[in-house]
């Protein structure tokens, strides 16, 4: 009877250990889960003060949030693009131009980092908007794109109607950090920010497209929004 007292009794003690162990093993786990996605989802952004807002996907508030509208712009193939043409990807967009001597070619070399990371999924394009339409034409964005190596498919570099890209970078993409200061179509727009932008055109994240920290981030971000479809 004592040796059977004491069998139970070493069963118990066993068992309180294994239970604990894993306990720990659950909770560890799930600490290195949220420190490498963050969130459980990307906040969404709607204003240029890039306040986060925490909406659930696919609620009808999130429906309803801020969307990037429509466009017509054409790419350095002579392509007309639309915002049809990212239907059911995500994209990273930013605004440059060709002539640009400093920080342009630093993001360009950045966005390429982008452009590996996600070479062969389909769901992430690249889209660029030169803010000097007028001088990069079709033919000056293809000779652009074939010099910096940017692959045609998953990076449209865009041209356009000016005040068609000026008004999508300030008042919908909301990309120059100059709050409150009142601009028109002959104040130049330049920005050294990436956003990301989700499959329902609604903006989920703001970067430096000059800081390798912030870049690799982005990417990091995009392989966690691709969690939610």
């Amino acid at each position: 009877m004592k040796l059977l007292l004491e069998v139970k009794k070493y069963s118990i003690i066993l068992l309180f250990i294994v239970l604990t162990a894993c306990n720990q093993t659950v909770k560890k786990s799930n600490h290195n889960k949220d420190t490498s996605s963050r969130v459980e989802h990307l906040p969404y952004y709607g204003d240029a003060s890039f306040t986060p807002h925490w909406l659930e996907p696919g609620s009808q508030e999130e429906k309803d949030f801020h969307k990037i509208p429509n466009y017509k712009l054409v790419d350095q193939l002579g392509d007309t693009i639309t915002s049809e043409t990212f239907e059911d990807q995500i994209y990273i967009t930013d605004f440059f131009f060709t002539t640009c001597p400093g920080i342009c070619l630093k993001m360009t070399g950045n966005m390429q980092k982008i452009q590996d990371a996600f070479l062969n999924d389909p769901e992430v394009a690249i889209l660029s908007h030169s803010v000097t339409p007028s001088i990069d034409s079709v033919s000056v964005l293809n000779t652009y794109a074939k010099k910096n190596g940017i692959i045609d498919a998953k990076w449209h570099l865009v041209t356009g109607d000016k005040q068609e890209i000026y008004d999508l970078g300030r008042n919908h993409y909301f990309v120059e950090n100059d709050l409150g200061i009142p601009k028109d179509i002959n104040d130049f727009l330049h920005t050294e920010n990436f956003l990301l932008v989700d499959k329902n055109k609604h903006i989920r994240g703001i970067y430096n497209g000059l800081n390798r920290a912030s870049v690799a981030q982005l990417i990091v971000d995009v392989k966690a929004l691709k969690k939610e479809y």
